[in-house]
């Protein structure tokens, strides 16, 4: 049993600093220096393992084989729906159905502005809630690519989009999580971060259309984009305040894109904006000559996305996981490390074995409901069985160095996690006194940055903030709330996101561009979440919260 030390330098500040160096390595690698993203992944791994080993004195078989479980992890289940999710996109685009799904979306509306609000913010919000681990963004950014978005756009976009759902995540996971670990009560939970994240539900669409068009252009549409964030926000205050976290994004989105459809029937833009603003021709698309399809036609453009929301929203719900897992499940104990890490005080409230048990549930993960629902939408398409397998495996050769990325990225995060280095952020972050509930917050944007999950986030840091807002006389709901609310500003900036957004878009080696465009909406917005939770602990009582 190895328990790990949160100050192995005696001094808080220099603890921090040190930790801290796998996170600049990879992130200066990627967004300073445009290292490609597979090459800055291993050089961010080998600066984690050397942080663990000799500054954190993690053993090396241990260091070795959090590195190898969080490789693993970055394949299954991440890696897994990346893959699968870019051979739909690859079938339906090589039969053109993309040019019909631009036009049909068009039919709505053919306002740039108006196409992006649709896809990424209230149609991402559906995946996410249905699926999260990367599937919005992958799915969001190759629509718009596939709209005639440039790939910066396609993916920055759909990053900065993907953040008011992300806290209740895949049916409630990231707060589920976090009431076990907090012990907490989860409908407590969920009623605050509902409260928390309405307003940022609201405020999301303008900023996304603000960083995509500039302020001007978005107020020339603020009618509906004031519809799709409200039609959002509500049922996601009604739902999670009275019912809780499970069915939150799928209501609230589906609401969402029905009452924006529905406002556009009977409301255009004076001056429609056609174009995407400042795209080099280089960076479009080439497009067919505009033609009128027939319901027909659009029915078939359509149909792989409604096969694949059918079995994305079927395979996140417990009953058919529990079913599938009821087939065949493996639990493999990762040798070297389960149950021989002990989290250590004040992280936890007494001494705890972390467990490190790699679950291959083949069957229940999300990426194998999106490969049958590729194989059924390839099959409806015409491709043949021998066509389908050899556009797989030209699938699995474009992503390649994505599956690569994401297994490093994944790798440094458990190493960072076994090690105790990330607990070393945290409790830096949470010696703030009167001014920890805006730091509080901060410290889940920095868990989701680093681990790319807010369930990770919360499972992570959730007991830390329940500890810390107890000793500083401030209602633990509210910060591990704040935890899982701040840590959606951060999903942005991971890199694990930003590969599956430069994936997506077939822009693999750009990640530094796509890092740089969203880090200032990420920063910003997580201060703005942090300043609402001050609010809720000093200006008013959170008592009157309470549902």
């Amino acid at each position: 049993m190895w328990s790990q030390v949160y100050d192995p330098f005696g001094n808080m500040l220099v603890s921090a600093s040190v930790a801290v160096i796998p996170v600049v390595v990879l992130l200066a690698s990627i967004g300073l220096f445009e290292v490609r993203a597979h090459i800055a992944a291993l050089l961010g791994l080998t600066a984690a393992l050397l942080v663990a080993i000799f500054a954190y004195g993690m053993p090396v078989q241990m260091a070795g084989m959090a590195a190898v479980y969080g490789a693993a992890f970055g394949f299954l289940p991440i890696g897994w729906i990346i893959l699968n999710v870019i051979f739909l996109y690859r079938l339906a685009n090589e039969k053109g159905e993309f040019d019909v799904l631009q036009k049909s979306i068009g039919a709505i509306s053919n306002d740039r502005r108006l196409q992006l609000l649709f896809v990424a913010f209230s149609f991402g919000a559906f995946f996410e809630g249905a699926a999260g681990f990367g599937t919005p963004v992958a799915v969001t950014a190759a629509m718009l690519i596939g709209l005639g978005f440039p790939p910066l756009a396609a993916s920055g976009l759909s990053l900065i989009a993907n953040t008011a759902p992300v806290a209740f995540g895949a049916l409630g996971t990231p707060l589920v999580a976090l009431a076990a670990v907090t012990g907490l009560d989860l409908y407590e939970l969920s009623a605050t971060v509902g409260r928390q994240l309405a307003p940022f539900a609201i405020i999301v669409p303008f900023w996304l259309l603000w960083a995509f068009v500039g302020f001007r252009k978005m107020i020339e549409v603020w009618p509906p984009v004031l519809v799709a964030g409200v039609s959002f926000a509500i049922p996601q205050y009604l739902v999670s305040n009275f019912h809780g976290p499970w069915l939150v994004n799928v209501v609230a989105s589906v609401v969402s894109m029905a009452a924006l459809a529905l406002f556009l029937r009977v409301w255009s833009p004076a001056v429609p904006m056609t174009e995407v603003p400042n795209a080099s021709v280089s960076d479009m698309p080439t497009k067919s000559p505009a033609t009128s399809h027939s319901s027909a036609v659009v029915l078939r453009a359509w149909t792989p996305w409604i096969i694949l929301a059918v079995f994305v929203f079927l395979w996140g719900t417990p009953q058919v996981r529990a079913a599938l897992d009821g087939l065949w499940i493996q639990k493999i104990p990762v040798g070297g490390l389960h149950e021989l890490v002990q989290k250590m005080p004040p992280v936890v409230a007494s001494p705890r074995a972390e467990a490190a048990i790699f679950n291959v549930n083949l069957l229940s993960a999300t990426g194998t409901g999106i490969l049958l629902s590729g194989i059924i939408s390839g099959l409806f398409l015409g491709y043949s069985v021998p066509e389908l397998l050899r556009m797989y495996a030209k699938t699995i050769y474009v992503v390649r160095y994505s599956l690569l990325t994401i297994s490093c990225m994944m790798a440094i995060g458990f190493i960072t996690r076994y090690s105790g280095s990330d607990a070393t952020l945290g409790l830096m972050l949470a010696q703030t006194g009167w001014a920890y509930p805006f730091f509080g917050t901060l410290i889940g944007w920095l868990g989701v940055a680093l681990t790319g999950s807010d369930t990770s986030s919360n499972v992570l840091f959730g007991g830390l903030q329940r500890i810390t807002a107890e000793q500083l006389g401030i209602n633990p709901v509210l910060m591990a709330a704040a935890n899982s609310a701040g840590g959606v500003m951060g999903k942005m900036i991971d890199a694990q996101s930003i590969v599956v957004a430069s994936t997506a878009t077939k822009w693999y080696g750009h990640e530094g561009q796509i890092l740089r465009f969203v880090f200032f909406h990420s920063l910003a917005l997580a201060t703005l979440v942090g300043l609402l939770v001050m609010g809720q602990a000093y200006l008013w009582p959170f008592k009157l919260l309470a549902p």
